[in-house]
């Protein structure tokens, strides 16, 4: 017995058996119908496989996760965990595709290919860092979302950390504690973390009433050997800064370093702070980190749940796609910040004066 057979003891079209089988969402399906077509199927002993059913109908339940070395970096996991989870709460399979952030269009486009021939039903593209991407054409064919990336053509709906707003709560931290002369070390790649990062710098700094200083930010590599180089750089001045943003945890790494080597101490003679909260480089240096943590965990469940939406037939689909969703950044306090030098010996002496 086949599909054709149920319409035909239904008395309706083989689509709307199609419809009514496969629990297809925002069809104009009486439930008189429906319970006709429900008893024909039960009673010529007919249930759909769930593998042939379309793509657009959840005709597997799986999707596809497409990553680029998210799967291999120490810091990422939260957002395949986050996904997986999530998956499972719609009671839907994550299968797990990883290549090389290198791979190329081609190795992209065929993994994608890969997903769709095993009948995903939706496709997550998630990139290891903060970009713009061209998306594979093959994710036209199923609903898509990116994780980190925003698509170049406005096509696919994107979820991205908010490192703007991250980077200008972090540099509020420092005013509170009485910081205003901040340095900034800046990846010498322009990617847009590079620049949100920055920006939200900036503008927690005009916010406190703090002119701009260029002379402040020195870009390097984003790696142990640029934070340490840029941060000698700033805290070799005689003006030196009384803390200094570092672009991301790794740079930070290097800005201890440097600091030890000019035999400063953290956070009494400079504050040090970072961004990613990475295990473990934030927890284990010491002091331990002031840092930003990335919504990892936050964003994987988030591309499920919209793709979830989009397979049902979501009717935001444009907006999604044309307004990418931030998530918020929020500030990880430990124990690397503390008040400028002339701050606390101001105060130790109107201890003093006290006693």
């Amino acid at each position: 017995m086949g599909i054709r057979d149920v319409a035909k003891a239904a008395g309706v079209s083989i689509t709307t058996v199609s419809h009514v089988l496969n629990e297809t969402p925002n069809t104009r399906t009486s439930e008189s119908t429906r319970e006709r077509v429900r008893d024909a199927a039960s009673e010529l002993g007919y249930s759909p496989n769930r593998l042939a059913r379309g793509l657009r109908t959840r005709s597997s339940g799986m999707i596809g996760l497409l990553t680029e070395d998210i799967a291999t970096t120490p810091h990422a996991g939260r957002i395949i965990l986050g996904a997986q989870e999530e998956a499972s709460s719609h009671n839907l399979t994550l299968a797990i595709i990883n290549s090389h952030v290198d791979a190329g269009a081609a190795a992209r486009r065929a993994d994608a290919r890969e997903l769709i021939e095993r009948h995903a039903d939706g496709i997550i593209y998630a990139t290891v860092f903060h970009r713009e991407v061209s998306v594979p054409v093959e994710l036209r064919a199923v609903p898509a979302v990116l994780i980190g990336a925003v698509d170049v053509q406005g096509l696919v709906p994107a979820v991205l950390p908010d490192e703007a707003t991250g980077a200008a709560n972090l540099t509020a931290l420092l005013v509170a504690a009485g910081h205003r002369r901040i340095g900034f070390t800046n990846s010498s790649v322009d990617v847009p973390a590079t620049r949100g990062r920055l920006i939200g710098h900036l503008r927690a700094l005009a916010q406190a009433g703090i002119a701009r200083d260029d002379s402040l930010i020195v870009s390097g590599l984003s790696e142990a050997s640029g934070g340490y180089a840029a941060t000698l750089e700033l805290l070799s001045r005689r003006d030196r800064p009384t803390a200094v943003f570092c672009y991301n945890d790794r740079m930070a790494m290097g800005a201890y370093r440097a600091a030890a080597e000019l035999g400063l101490h953290i956070p009494r003679d400079v504050s040090i702070v970072g961004f990613d909260d990475q295990a473990p480089i934030a927890e284990s240096i010491h002091p331990s980190l002031t840092t930003v943590a990335l919504p990892h965990y936050e964003m994987g469940a988030w591309a499920v749940a919209t793709l979830t939406r989009l397979i049902q037939g979501s009717s935001d689909a444009w907006y999604l796609s044309t307004h990418p969703t931030l998530m918020q950044c929020p500030v990880v306090e430990r124990h690397s910040v503390g008040p400028p030098q002339l701050v606390k010996s101001i105060s130790n002496s109107a201890t003093d004066l006290n006693l």
